[in-house]
């Protein structure tokens, strides 16, 4: 029973190409894997005919024997399992025998491991027989035969080559076998590595990214670029465009025509002043305008009272040229003062008009420096004529009260328009601005400080003509008078003639214009020239407005009875 069972006779069966060995159970005799590992160890150098070898193979050589081929012969010739023999290479994959269970008896010609083809790595798991490594008590195998560019087997313990260290061998069972480091003669081509081969992986690896890298790159320049575009797409949509360009017309050159706005403050304005008075009490601003060539300049009066005998007064032309000025002569009576300025060349004298031709409709201009706005222009109309108006008396005398038989107009006149000049549409001189109705108490320019309501009044440029010359020829003006005294504080219709004369004196002066025309204390006078007076200012501003010698028509009511009295006016300085 000890004793194993003999073989059975008859030839071996030959080992298929996809056969594995048998891994050995234990109880198995030393002799069955002995011997089938020298079997494997023959197939093997009889399948791959090795090429001579530099290096001497010690031992004795193995007994030579028909090689036995890995697999029957392809019968159809498909490549690469043609005859087999040294050049066929193996086949791509092998997938191993499952390993029997354990105390499974495995027959002893199904233990012995199938020649192994140079190169071939023994499936995972199977456990490689004792006769491929060292046998007790026996020599070391003979080495394989190296082929240049084969791989040996892994867990076959190969001699060291001419100058290689020995590499101990290490059992299969345990830690995993380390891959003995292989030299030149072992860098070869494995044709079982199925893996790509780290660096190659690396390299698609890089380019994938590289890839990625760029896609983004891309996208993000595109992105911008869209954004920019529909940003630039949308403000020119908004704006009509980057660069907008406006419509205008070219510079017209061609001057105004003489009788428009234009035209007319284009003539006037070289002749206008600014005046700028300074005192030891006040100061103040007003307008004036250029007589002729020697420098004269008419203004109101009460833009130049405040500088009194010893002020100081400066001249502003439009050109921006400053001069110093003079008085020449003034009367608060007609609220008239001439200056003159010397040293000063390219003066341009403004043409005088006549104010008796003046209708009411007839456009204007005004100019002055309202507020100290040198060069200032507003146009209207003359809105009404022979308006009797009064200015001044700030003195309890009333020497500083002026009549005017005034130009009404509503070109808008406020404070520092006195003394300038009215003008008609030939840019003639009609009238001097002097007076306004503010909204506030209704004073004029020389109290209040309102503005304009649309009420300015004029001095007549007759009469300021005719004043003018008396100041620069005598430094005085005359007025025309009738030689009575008027009771002011008459309310009754017309001008009544006071009973008592001023200091004590007659009421009519004896010898004078009223005394000849046979006025007595008492008579009321009720029209000059035809025209109504509803008081004593007004009589006053119709004698006024005449020069000394004019004869006048008067319509005297007296006990109830009007009769008809004809005069010539006096003269009186205003010494």
């Amino acid at each position: 029973m000890d004793e194993p069972m003999a073989k059975a006779p008859g030839p071996k069966p030959k080992p298929k190409w996809w056969s594995r060995p048998a891994a050995a159970r234990p109880g198995d005799r030393p002799s069955d894997a002995a011997e089938g590992a020298e079997e494997r160890t023959e197939a093997a150098a009889a399948q791959v005919a090795p090429e001579p070898v530099d290096a001497p193979v010690e031992g004795p050589a193995p007994e030579e024997r028909a090689p036995r081929p890995l697999h029957e012969p392809d019968p159809y010739s498909t490549p690469p399992y043609g005859d087999p023999g040294p050049w066929a290479p193996a086949p791509p994959v092998q997938h191993p025998v499952a390993t029997p269970a354990q105390g499974t008896h495995v027959p002893p010609g199904m233990a012995q491991a199938p020649p192994q083809a140079p190169g071939m790595t023994p499936p995972h798991g199977t456990t490689v027989p004792p006769a491929a490594g060292p046998v007790p008590g026996q020599g070391a195998p003979p080495p394989l035969p190296r082929h240049p560019g084969m791989t040996p087997p892994h867990g076959t313990q190969l001699p060291p080559g001419p100058g290689e260290p020995h590499q101990p061998h290490q059992s299969h069972q345990g830690a995993p076998m380390a891959q003995p480091a292989q030299s030149a003669q072992w860098g070869a081509y494995d044709p079982w590595a199925v893996v790509p081969p780290p660096a190659e992986r690396e390299r698609k690896t890089v380019s994938r990214r590289g890839a990625w890298i760029a896609v983004l790159l891309i996208a993000l320049v595109a992105g911008c670029l869209g954004g920019g575009i529909g940003a630039y797409a949308e403000r020119d949509r908004a704006s009509g465009g980057v660069d907008v360009k406006l419509p205008q017309a070219p510079v017209e050159k061609e001057a105004r025509s003489p009788g428009s706005v234009a035209g007319i403050a284009a003539s006037s304005l070289p002749g206008v002043v600014t005046i700028h008075v300074r005192g030891s009490a006040e100061e103040g601003t007003g307008t004036g305008f250029v007589l002729d060539k020697q420098g004269h300049i008419l203004t109101n009066n009460h833009v130049v009272q405040p500088a009194g005998t010893d002020g100081d007064i400066s001249v502003t032309f439009n050109s921006g040229q400053d001069a110093k000025a003079e008085v020449i002569g003034r009367d608060a009576g007609y609220d008239l003062a001439v200056i003159k300025v010397d040293r000063v060349s390219g003066l341009t004298p403004l043409p005088l008009g006549n104010s008796d031709s003046v209708r009411v409709g007839d456009p204007v201009v005004a100019i002055g420096a309202p507020f100290d706005l040198a060069g200032t222009v507003t146009s209207g109309i003359i809105s009404a004529k022979e308006r009797p108006i009064t200015a001044g008396g700030e003195k309890e005398d009333g020497s500083d009260v002026s009549y005017v038989d005034a130009l009404q107009t509503d070109a808008p006149i406020n404070p520092g328009n006195s003394g300038g000049p009215l003008v008609d549409r030939k840019a003639r001189v009609i009238g001097i601005n002097s007076a306004i109705r503010a909204a506030d108490d209704g004073s004029g320019l020389g109290g209040g400080q309102g503005g304009s309501i649309g009420l300015g009044f004029a001095i007549p440029i007759n009469q300021g003509k005719r004043v003018a010359e008396e100041l620069i020829n005598t430094g005085k003006a005359t007025h025309p008078v009738i030689g009575v005294t008027l009771d002011m504080g008459y309310t009754g219709d017309g001008a009544r003639v006071n009973t008592k004369g001023a200091g004590g004196g007659p009421p009519v002066t004896a010898g004078g214009p009223g005394d000849k025309a046979g006025i007595e204390a008492g008579d009321v006078i009720t029209e000059v020239d035809g025209v109504q007076v509803h008081s004593g200012q007004e009589l006053i501003v119709k004698i006024r407005s005449h020069r000394p010698g004019d004869r006048l028509e008067l319509t005297v009511e007296r006990d109830g009875k009007e009769r008809a009295a004809e005069l010539t006016l006096g003269s009186a300085s205003s010494g």
